[in-house]
């Protein structure tokens, strides 16, 4: 018969199962797909009970000894307490993905998910809302769709998911899961589903009510229950969940519930949707309200768990969403090509019967656009892109930084010989992922970050720059100052600041820098007497990703923000001088992830990114032309940094267009257009084009270069100290160095970005330990010494 009378009957036929199958308690197992057939009855019980001792072995992986553990009670402990399924984790990292509805975490977070699903280590994918819809599981094009039915089309999306998950780990996308139902800390119960064939492999249904609208006003939705419009969000089940009994919650029970869920997989990493991810011109969300306050609970749950006893220690990065569709694409075609190859599998594009549910197989409504809107090329994390979190300090000593626990996690090498120590935390939490440092003169660092602040009321939520500085050289750091921040709240702009950058002035003057909601650039700088100035806007316009400085050998600070077709500049001459920009480089699109350094040489900065879609490696190197002193571009203005009033400027702030055209004679096309006589005239540089496409930014330091690979691993490289001319192609102005050797591959995925450092490359893996590349021996290294393990408190 034909799909159309198919999906017609699938949805009459649920309803129908629905009404005759009998009751089952809440504790009710339940197999899916073919499955039900094949696993032998004393296997599944194991997996059922947690088997002990059951080895995993990912490929290229070391095997990884699981771990069955029995979660907290969900109520109250004691012999009339719930009792509680235990799960089946690894040792060493486990990941937890936390996203709004089926499908956010294929089309945002993939293929980090497929990364992580590659390595045999836990993975847990926490879905909060049913994504129920309209209940009608059919292209918008169907001629004859099924009548709405809102729990048939949760269940078929919930189907659509299994065999995406059980395709990515196994390769079949009909290989078993079993269905269990669990309380939950919030008073309710959710699904849990546990992939047969590799049960540290795990699918959590909370299933409370979606909003249906991206930006509609849905009082009935997280949203609406965050802001306090609604006092509980009911419960809405799929038609074959082994949960029987519906629930509502209040927002302190859906904190409870996903708090009691991270305490149960105990992850190391925790990925979550983007919870500040701005609006449009015309005052809408940039993404669906549901993954806004979704990320805002599991930033809430986050919160609790992190002050839960005898927890590991745990990363966060988020994952910006629909106008990832918009921005320079990061995938190379052969990995856009299996992304979209899996969301084909949840949108169940050939119609097949592969999973004998009456509801469906998968995501018709997907099926008319697997590719979203462009979202299957791209991946794009919205924190964490710093490569700036490690200074060396003197006689071969080094610190290195992260945020583990939501708080300041410090490392230390107390010489060139010595191993690192730490992480050890410190300061006050609420420290979002990723962070950038800056050595201050007299040897002191500061450290750089954004903080969220929840509070008990939706008008509380709100993020701010803050800063920590060593109290002395070697020294501990001192608690966070709040820099504020340069959005006027958290409703006008989502709290939609980048993370910063910093330079600071031969006379110990910090300038900080960040992108604010208007996609402009903001400057504040500390003043005499350790009184700080107004933000104050430096312009631009359309400014995506995060702003990277340097300050090169002269004292001259550059600054550099991408935007979706180049990068600006903006430029200072001297201590205390104004700002010159934004000024045009006339590099091409990049990825958007920038990092900068000063020339080794002392000429100048040098620039390095990654192009779209190949995710090679650039270098642009800004030299001065002529005396080498940037000038300001005729007609653009200046703007003081420490501007007057709230967040106000003295100067003109240049109007968008009004930067020349470049050079005549520049080769636009290489990248090499110069804004002005006297400005930085930047070179293109081919690094290498030898397989290691990715996304991500790229660290340089001690004579390497360090990238994300297209499998999410660290990759290094040598950085040769002499020029060599850039093969097949004309030379370039400043063309040094040119293309380099081979890349080498480490054995573990990458948590945020690679820092360099004088003597070799810093990295953090998913599991919270910091692995050290030395120049030495470019091969990245497996986890740290024994004090590198994760943390656990």
């Amino acid at each position: 018969m034909g799909l159309p009378r198919l999906l017609g009957r699938t949805a009459r036929s649920a309803r129908t199962a629905r009404a005759t199958r009998p009751a089952r308690t809440a504790r009710t197992a339940r197999s899916v797909h073919p499955a039900r057939r094949g696993l032998p009855a004393g296997l599944a019980a194991a997996v059922l009970l947690g088997a002990l001792g059951t080895l995993v072995t990912g490929p290229g992986a070391a095997a990884d000894r699981q771990e069955a553990r029995t979660a907290p009670p969900a109520g109250p402990a004691g012999p009339t307490g719930p009792a509680v399924e235990p799960v089946v984790t690894t040792t060493g990292e486990r990941v937890v993905q936390i996203v709004a509805h089926p499908d956010d975490d294929l089309f945002f977070m993939n293929p980090d998910t497929a990364q992580s699903l590659a390595t045999g280590r836990s993975l847990t994918s926490v879905y909060l809302t049913a994504g129920e819809a309209d209940g009608v599981n059919a292209r918008r094009d169907d001629p004859s769709p099924p009548a709405a039915d809102k729990a048939a089309y949760a269940e078929a999306r919930q189907n659509g998911i299994r065999a995406a998950y059980a395709e990515m780990a196994t390769g079949d996308r009909t290989s078993p899961w079993s269905r269990t139902a669990v309380p939950t800390r919030g008073g309710g119960t959710a699904e849990l589903d546990t992939l047969r064939a590799k049960p540290w492999i795990s699918l959590v249904w909370v299933q409370l009510r979606e909003a249906g609208s991206i930006n509609g006003d849905r009082p009935h939705s997280l949203h609406g229950l965050w802001d306090g419009r609604v006092g509980a969000l009911s419960s809405r089940l799929s038609s074959g969940t082994p949960v029987r009994k519906d629930f509502a919650y209040t927002r302190e029970q859906v904190v409870q519930t996903v708090a009691g869920l991270l305490e149960r997989f105990r992850p190391t990493f925790v990925r979550i949707q983007d919870p500040t991810p701005g609006r449009t011109a015309k005052g809408g969300y940039t993404d669906h309200q549901d993954h806004l306050y979704g990320a805002r609970f599991a930033q809430a749950a986050l919160a609790r768990y992190a002050a839960a006893p005898g927890h590991p220690a745990f990363g966060v990065q988020t994952y910006l969403g629909y106008s990832t569709g918009r921005l320079p694409r990061t995938l190379t075609p052969a990995d856009a090509a299996a992304k979209l190859r899996t969301l084909k599998t949840y949108a169940w594009t050939d119609g097949a019967d592969h999973c004998g549910d009456p509801a469906g197989c998968g995501d018709r409504k997907v099926a008319a656009r697997p590719a979203g809107h462009g979202w299957a090329q791209t991946i794009r994390h919205s924190r964490g892109e710093s490569t700036s979190w490690a200074q060396p300090g003197p006689d071969g000593t080094a610190w290195a930084f992260s945020v583990l626990d939501r708080r300041l996690a410090v490392w230390h090498r107390p010489g060139a010989a010595a191993g690192w120590t730490g992480p050890r935390l410190t300061g006050g939490g609420g420290i979002d992922g990723g962070v950038t440092s800056l050595r201050l003169p007299g040897g002191r660092i500061a450290v750089f970050g954004t903080r969220t602040t929840l509070g008990g009321r939706a008008a509380d939520y709100r993020r701010d720059v803050v800063l920590s500085v060593q109290r002395a050289p070697g020294g501990d750091f001192a608690p966070w100052v709040s820099l504020g921040t340069p959005e006027r709240d958290d409703d006008s702009g989502t709290s939609d600041v980048s993370a910063p950058a910093a330079v600071v002035d031969r006379a110990g003057r910090i300038t900080v820098f960040v992108r604010d909601s208007g996609h402009r650039l903001n400057a504040r700088t500390g003043l005499p007497g350790g009184r700080w100035g107004a933000w104050a806007p430096l312009g631009g316009t359309d400014l995506r990703g995060d702003p990277v400085a340097a300050t090169d050998a002269h004292g001259r600070h550059t600054v550099l923000v991408p935007t979706p077709s180049s990068v600006l500049a903006w430029t200072r001459t001297g201590p205390g001088g104004p700002w010159s920009g934004p000024l045009r480089t006339g590099l091409p699109a990049t990825t958007l992830a920038l990092s900068a350094t000063a020339d080794a040489l002392g000429d100048g900065v040098r620039l390095w990114y990654r192009t779209p879609v190949t995710g090679e490696v650039r270098e642009a190197h800004f030299r001065g032309r002529d005396s080498g002193v940037p000038g300001t571009v005729a007609g653009t203005g200046t703007v003081p940094v420490t501007g007057t009033g709230a967040g106000a400027g003295t100067g003109a702030v240049p109007a968008p267009g009004s930067v020349p055209a470049p050079a005549a004679g520049m080769d636009t096309a290489a990248g090499t257009a110069a804004v002005a006589a006297g400005m930085y005239v930047p070179a293109v540089l081919p690094v290498a084009s030898t397989g290691v496409a990715g996304f991500g930014p790229v660290g340089a330091g001690g004579g390497l270069l360090a990238v994300r690979s297209r499998t999410g691993v660290l990759a290094t490289t040598r950085l040769p100290a002499e020029s060599r001319p850039v093969p097949d192609s004309r030379p370039v102005p400043g063309a040094a160095p040119g293309a380099r050797a081979g890349w080498t591959e480490g054995g573990f995925l990458l948590a945020g970005a690679p820092a360099g450092l004088p003597g070799g490359i810093a990295a953090i893996g998913l599991d919270g330990a910091l692995h050290w590349t030395p120049s030495d021996h470019p091969r990245p290294a497996g986890p740290a010494p024994r004090e590198q393990a994760p943390l656990r408190r």
